[in-house]
């Protein structure tokens, strides 16, 4: 099974056209760009180092991956060529040669892609693409000799003293021959599923493992091998995986299938991701059993083979600017607004930061490159920052302490979002209930200067709205039917649309005067609510805003108030 080569997909991004990638240049200076470009390279310089010298993954393949096209991208835009020392595998080559160079594979960006490779090809499989490392293994007379890294694909380092430790490689072959095999190092796992596990980190542990000056017996048997090429094996792929069974290498039988058409290899794929496997795996390699010479390989990616991987489940985006959500209650709500970019089959353009304590954590500013994800498949999931632009953005965040439960009833600079929140709430489900009135109607209104305060829409009448653009006769009429229904809502509903306190327990029985009369002490002797709630509900009633809008509705008749 051919391994993720990252220098073979930094070839790959080089290769491809741009408009591959749907991406606009980034409208910056010259200078800005030499920035961008630099810091880029810079960090993608210290991933590099830290997987290949020390076995240490900081970035998940798919956000490293996305990294490297990022970074071809910017260059092409401002015409800047990658230097020439800009080798990924700088720091993991070794000084033991490869008898046969480790080659490598395209990674095909859809199923289109694969079609097309398929429907010029015969005599195709379909494996796993295990997420391990990759060796080569060296058998005289058949017993076990050498294991070699895969190091920079022509030399790597010396791994023979902890393969002789691992039971999952065949040391004594039954038949005193002599064979190169290449394939993938994996961690054992079980009943792993792709799809809702991930990679976990499997590749690194491997890395680190095999890195180490020893290797325990507990380790060495958490590993397995899957034979992935026998450069001087049969010409037919079915003959190779038979006589490798009968060897000892069994994995690569048992997850080898012959296909016929991009219909077969998308079931495959499908059910490979879906379905248990004692390894993590990115993707499936497609093989045609026809390939060159092993004495023409090279460190390159070749004819008979390519990747096609599994559907990202972490991506790589752009901040283009942060905007903040306060909510009804007063909570802030960080958005980042990115450009957009394709997880799992969706466009995505935004994504919370959850909290502001979080945003100020994380410190976000437009320009920065974020992870994200999707949680349970659906939402997008703001991860981490990947990258920060330089030199920093300011962003104006809002004050924490300007908004909280009692802060904007009336519009007055700042106050725009909560008091939209708290309209929206008033008609929703939660509150009043009122047909055919959402969000949207009461921006509408706000625009068109007819709200100022929570509760100014109970005097609209239809001359006022018949000066909205959009507003016919109909729908005029039917607003100001449904805002005139809320008069006839009870009292403890009203309650709830005006943001009162929520109690465990039906603890609002009686009228208005009765519940404020009550201090906080009070408050806490009824059953289910405790000091914070009691305090709460104390100053939601004794609130000079609250207590005008009581007297509004009182003018209303309104009952209960």
């Amino acid at each position: 099974m051919k391994p993720c080569m990252r220098l073979l997909a930094c070839l790959l991004f080089t290769l491809l056209p741009l408009a591959v990638w749907a991406k606009d240049c980034p409208d910056w200076t010259v200078d800005h760009a030499s920035t961008e470009i630099s810091t880029l390279q810079r960090q993608i310089s210290l991933w590099d180092d830290s997987y290949h010298r020390l076995g240490q993954s900081l970035i998940s393949d798919d956000l490293y991956d996305q990294a490297r096209q990022q970074l071809s991208q910017w260059r092409n835009c401002f015409a800047q060529p990658a230097p020439t020392a800009d080798n990924p595998l700088a720091s993991s080559r070794g000084t033991l040669a490869h008898p046969i160079p480790h080659t490598g594979l395209e990674k095909l960006l859809d199923d289109r892609a694969v079609d097309t490779w398929m429907a010029t090809r015969q005599d195709l499989w379909i494996q796993p693409k295990v997420d391990g490392v990759a060796v080569t293994l060296v058998y005289r007379q058949g017993r076990l000799a050498q294991v070699i890294s895969r190091g920079d694909g022509s030399l790597g380092q010396d791994w023979s003293v902890s393969g002789r430790k691992i039971p999952g490689i065949v040391q004594q072959l039954p038949q005193p021959i002599d064979l190169l095999l290449q394939g993938e190092l994996y961690w054992r796992l079980t009943d792993h599923v792709q799809a809702v596990q991930g990679s976990i980190n499997a590749r690194s542990k491997i890395a680190g493992l095999m890195n180490r000056q020893q290797l325990s017996d507990t380790d060495a048997a958490g590993i397995g091998l899957f034979v992935w090429a026998w450069p001087h094996g049969p010409a037919d792929l079915n003959e190779q995986l038979k006589t490798l069974a009968q060897w000892g290498f069994t994995d690569s039988q048992r997850y080898s299938q012959p296909i016929k058409n991009i219909t077969e290899a998308s079931h495959w794929r499908s059910y490979w991701y879906n379905h248990p496997l004692p390894f993590a795996s990115d993707g499936v390699v497609l093989h045609q059993s026809q390939r060159a010479p092993a004495d023409r390989w090279q460190v390159s990616t070749p004819y008979w083979a390519v990747a096609w991987k599994y559907p990202v489940i972490k991506a790589l985006a752009l901040v283009r600017k942060v905007h903040f959500k306060i909510g009804r209650t007063g909570r802030i709500t960080p958005i980042l607004e990115l450009e957009p970019v394709l997880l799992d089959d969706r466009q995505i353009r935004r994504v919370s930061a959850g909290s502001l304590k979080r945003w100020q954590e994380l410190d976000i500013r437009p320009g920065d490159q974020v992870s994200i994800s999707l949680a349970g498949q659906v939402i997008p999931r703001l991860d981490q920052v990947i990258l920060r632009s330089q030199p920093r953005v300011h962003v104006q965040a809002p004050l924490a302490k300007d908004y909280h439960h009692l802060s904007c009833w009336q519009l007055i600079p700042g106050c725009e979002e909560q008091l939209l929140a708290r309209l929206t709430w008033l008609s929703g489900s939660q509150g009043l209930a009122l047909p055919h009135i959402g969000r949207e109607t009461w921006n509408t209104l706000i625009q068109a200067g007819l709200i100022s305060n929570l509760l100014d829409w109970l005097t609209l009448d239809e001359a006022e709205l018949a000066n909205i653009d959009g507003f016919g006769e109909r729908s005029s009429a039917r607003l100001l039917d449904s805002l005139r229904s809320a008069r006839q809502r009870p009292f403890a509903q009203w309650l709830k649309a005006l943001g009162v306190p929520p109690t465990a327990r039906n603890n609002l029985q009686g009228g208005w005067q009765s519940l404020a009369a009550k201090d906080a002490q009070a408050w806490q002797a009824e059953a289910g609510i405790g000091p914070g709630r009691a305090a709460q509900l104390n100053a939601f009633f004794r609130d000079p805003h609250v207590q005008a809008m009581r007297e509004t509705l009182q003018a209303a008749g309104i009952d209960g108030f």
